[in-house]
């Protein structure tokens, strides 16, 4: 069966304390409960997290000879830093997460320094890489209404009820806009036959009101008819086969497989259709404000890149369809 998210957490959790030394142990759980309470991380954010300051503690044995410990820490100077980080770049690691690794790191150390152990200045003094910004890819509207529609699945071998259930994930993901982890944490009781909003909870454990369109409320309505396990009303509303919550991974692979019949690119992935509902909204007329609002940004400056998706297929379609544009 696969974990949950706060299983995978968890053992997160475990394999980073494994490696740590004793006296680190104490500080990495109280890092690690003040991301989950005080910050009210989801569990999701709280395992990179973890997993990434594993990484950081894994390069800092292989540099220093021996385990890090408290003192350590506290001793470390920006040439150790910039050799974990160096190091990491050798072996392939993307800038991204690079710069997720240091930030991970930058964190566990304001704990320390809260805790009394003294600041680690190396890690602020190192600058993060440079990662190129990336404008999202969503997929056209076709393309995005095919992936939602159940009858693209047509001929599938799998149990109607599993198509019917993928097919209402990614309506939401499309329709309503909703991160993946944000769908697979829905309830059993969120969605209803006379539901035109839902409470959503997204990052950091904030919730907020989303409108729900017909289209997706029946999609989901019809797995619920379906699905033949026993969906008890605080019960996760997605099931596995095996009748446990539904993996994100599965979603991932369904749209995979899809993409492959549709012919469409590898860009088009869970989280493009999150990006195809914004971009839309954007392209007939949708404010701003409001987009930023329903996808639960905490930053209008996050919303605003959509803007720049908008306006970059605006100058594609006008060069192609002007005739003094080339």
């Amino acid at each position: 069966m696969a974990m949950s998210l706060a299983q995978k957490a968890e053992r997160a959790r475990r394999d980073l304390l494994a490696g740590a030394a004793p006296d680190m142990q104490s500080a990495i759980c109280r890092w690690l409960d003040r991301l989950t309470h005080e910050r009210r991380l989801s569990p999701q954010t709280v395992e990179a997290y973890a997993r990434d300051l594993a990484a950081v503690l894994s390069r800092l044995t292989q540099h220093l000879g021996h385990v890090p410990t408290l003192s350590d820490m506290a001793e470390l100077a920006p040439a150790d830093v910039r050799a974990v980080l160096a190091a990491r770049r050798a072996e392939g690691v993307a800038p991204r997460t690079l710069v997720r690794m240091l930030a991970a790191a930058r964190s566990f150390a304001r704990t320390l320094e809260q805790d009394g152990h003294g600041k680690v200045a190396a890690l602020a003094a190192v600058r993060a890489p440079r990662v190129e910004k990336s404008l999202p890819k969503p997929v056209s509207v076709t393309a995005a209404k095919a992936l939602a529609d159940a009858d693209t699945r047509a001929g599938d071998n799998r149990e109607n009820w599993v198509l019917a259930r993928d097919a209402a994930v990614i309506a939401l993901l499309y329709g309503a806009g909703l991160r993946i982890s944000e769908a697979l944490s829905l309830t059993t009781d969120a969605i209803c036959a006379d539901s035109d909003q839902i409470i959503v909870t997204g990052k950091g454990n904030k919730t907020r009101m989303v409108p729900l369109i017909a289209a997706v409320r029946d999609a989901v309505l019809d797995y619920k008819s379906q699905c033949p396990y026993p969906l008890d009303a605080r019960s996760p509303l997605f099931r596995g086969t095996r009748g446990g919550p539904l993996s994100p991974r599965i979603v991932q692979l369904a749209v995979a497989q899809m993409r492959g019949a549709l012919g469409l690119p590898d860009s088009a992935t869970p989280h493009a259709l999150r990006h195809s509902f914004a971009t839309h909204l954007l392209g007939r007329g949708g404010d701003l404000r409001a987009i930023q609002e329903l996808l639960g940004h905490a930053s209008l400056s996050t919303t605003q890149i959509y803007t720049q998706v908008d306006a970059t297929a605006l100058m594609a379609a006008y060069r192609a369809a002007h005739p003094r544009a080339s």
